[in-house]
């Protein structure tokens, strides 16, 4: 059944919802090929881009509670491809050299992904989704 199809279509919540349902779909199977979450993959290229992050700014990068941001964290570190550091009251998070080996995958993902969204929905379209989804989730 279409979205549109549904008798819930006019609340912003079911709507919302049933379309992040769907990328995130997309997302998952465009990150299949490095083993890794959507969420995983965001986390570790914030954290290669930024060695030594703190995890109060993953969470505010990411939009993630911080005791999200501690399970992915932990996740990744099982799979060693971050470590955590700690200075007196600070944890830094770093990328480990197998994660910054994967960098080039990751960025393939990302790249399949947006390919895989602009051949559906075409990219000026994309581009307008995301572009009013920032404004709106500001404005919330």
């Amino acid at each position: 059944m279409k979205t549109s199809e549904s008798r819930f279509c006019s609340c912003i919540y079911f709507s919302a919802n049933a379309l992040a349902r769907k990328i995130e779909k997309l997302a998952t199977e465009s990150w299949k090929r490095v083993n890794l979450s959507p969420s995983h993959a965001y986390l570790l290229m914030t954290v290669i881009s930024e060695p030594g992050i703190q995890p109060g700014a993953l969470s505010n990068e990411l939009q993630l509670t911080p005791s999200t941001i501690t399970r992915l964290i932990e996740k990744l570190e099982e799979k060693k491809l971050v470590v955590r550091t700690s200075e007196g009251k600070l944890t830094n998070v770093y990328p480990t050299p197998k994660a910054k080996e994967l960098l080039p995958k990751l960025k393939e993902c990302t790249g399949h992904f947006y390919e895989t969204c602009s051949g559906i929905l075409g990219k000026d379209e994309t581009s307008r989704m995301v572009s009013n989804m920032n404004k709106l989730g500001d404005k919330l």
